[in-house]
């Protein structure tokens, strides 16, 4: 076997499906069956590492292994990685270390460096990480780790969910390959989804969370530089990371986080951002976007009210002059929701304020939301749901709970039904549709031409 290995391993064995390792031994077993899996089934492969930047072609070969030593290890190192990534297109090598964690076991910032100077001191490109633990987006990592370090190489992180959730999609899509292929990415898929595997959504916050609510809730000061308001916020990132899978697996499409260019690029500006947004506005937020849907999915938990909301905007029909035929326009759409906690707002031009009612109201009557200004007409409406959490707010596993189940209650009974207005495709000027000649449109088009390059 050692003739098969890479120059840069002292010792390593080809990672299996079925692993040969102590029953004691899971975090071996998981890693070894997902690392071979990455080499038995193209598709899943090319969905994760594309993640991180790395193209799967057709000749590209991946090569996975377990148990490695590398050739300039030192010999006191405590302990090594748990897999080596190799992927080579033509002329061209990427290799990365692996490190996973299952269950409760978390990252820390000195072992993930440990591996950094490791894969550094080896020519490796790229340390990968996978655990329990949340992050944005790949090139995010969990712990916070020297940024000069992350800029010699490369530090990337995926959750057990999102791996999951990648099996899940293909199996769906059903663009996985051949049937053995498929074959086999449906028993990893069984595999990871099984009790027994470590791998577990987010499904709490932190442990002061209660506190943070209580806090808020007798008028108390947060302060935006306090642990227990970044625990808050990293808690909350983790969870709407965890929404976007949840929703993902949901519908069998992925549903994206959308995060400003500069939290792109700097996980830690967003950690800054939202901490001062939380001491501001006592509110939690964040927006998802589902593809072809009638706009962004905006979710925000606020503290002060022990309220849960989730809302979309959509433009209004200009099209339709009046009030009531703008109404109208959005309240068929919804003809098949029932949830009681639905309301509609209505944003008016200039300075009018918005008006609100129940969904109900406005079925029976769609004039409750117009203004004192008849002659106005709404720009735009939300469609709200509201729901008041009470004491289930502050526990940190009912929050969690809440936060998931309604907003999958929300793309039930409002999401899916929502169509954004479009204005309808000009029509043939009047009397002019049968008159207008083949030879008439070629002068046209060949002036127009001649005076564009003039």
């Amino acid at each position: 076997m050692s003739g098969d290995l890479p120059s840069l391993l002292k010792s390593g064995e080809a990672a299996r499906l079925i692993p040969v390792v102590a029953e004691s031994s899971k975090e071996k077993r998981l890693a070894a069956t997902f690392l071979a899996a990455l080499t038995a089934v193209p598709a899943f492969a090319s969905a994760l590492l594309s993640s991180i930047g790395q193209r799967i072609g057709a000749r590209t070969k991946i090569e996975v292994f377990t148990e490695v030593v590398l050739a300039s290890e030192d010999k006191a190192v405590k302990d090594r990685p748990d897999g080596l990534i190799v992927i080579r297109s033509g002329k061209k090598t990427w290799s990365a270390l692996f490190e996973a964690k299952i269950g409760r076991n978390e990252l820390t910032a000195e072992q993930v460096e440990r591996y950094a100077e490791l894969a550094k001191a080896n020519g490796i490109d790229a340390v990968i990480t996978v655990s329990n633990q949340f992050v944005a987006r790949p090139d995010h990592h969990p712990v916070k780790v020297s940024r000069a370090l992350g800029k010699k190489v490369g530090l990337f992180h995926w959750s057990w969910m999102f791996i999951l959730t990648q099996a899940h999609l293909l199996d769906m899509e059903d663009t996985i390959g051949t049937a053995d292929q498929a074959y086999l990415l449906r028993e990893v898929l069984r595999f990871l989804s099984h009790d027994s595997s470590g791998i577990d959504s987010f499904d709490r916050m932190h442990k002061e969370w209660k506190d943070v609510v209580r806090v808020v809730q007798s008028g108390g000061v947060l302060k935006r530089s306090g642990e227990e308001v970044e625990a808050t916020v990293a808690s909350w990132h983790q969870e709407t990371r965890d929404l976007c899978l949840i929703l993902s697996r949901h519908l069998g499409r992925n549903v994206k986080l959308i995060l400003s260019r500069q939290h792109q690029s700097s996980p830690a500006d967003r950690l800054k951002d939202d901490c001062k947004h939380l001491v501001e506005s006592k509110t939690l937020a964040c927006s998802l976007r589902v593809p072809n849907a009638a706009a962004d999915l905006d979710i925000v938990a606020d503290l002060q009210t022990r309220n849960l909301v989730c809302k979309m905007r959509l433009d209004a029909p200009e099209d339709k002059k009046q009030t009531r035929a703008r109404v109208n326009w959005l309240v068929r759409q919804l003809g098949k929701t029932t949830d009681k906690d639905v309301h509609i707002r209505a944003i008016w031009p200039s300075k009018a304020p918005d008006t609100m009612a129940v969904l109900s109201e406005v079925r029976e009557e769609p004039s409750i939301l117009q203004t004192g200004n008849v002659k106005i007409a709404p720009r735009a409406f939300e469609v709200v749901m509201v729901k008041d959490l009470a004491g289930k707010f502050a526990g940190n596993k009912t929050f969690i709970e809440h936060v998931e189940s309604n907003v999958l209650l929300y793309y039930s009974e409002v999401a899916q039904y929502l169509r954004a207005w479009q204005p309808a495709p000009p029509k043939p000027r009047s009397g002019e549709a049968e008159s207008v000649t083949s030879a008439e449109v070629a002068s046209e088009f060949e002036a127009t031409s001649t005076s564009e390059g003039a």
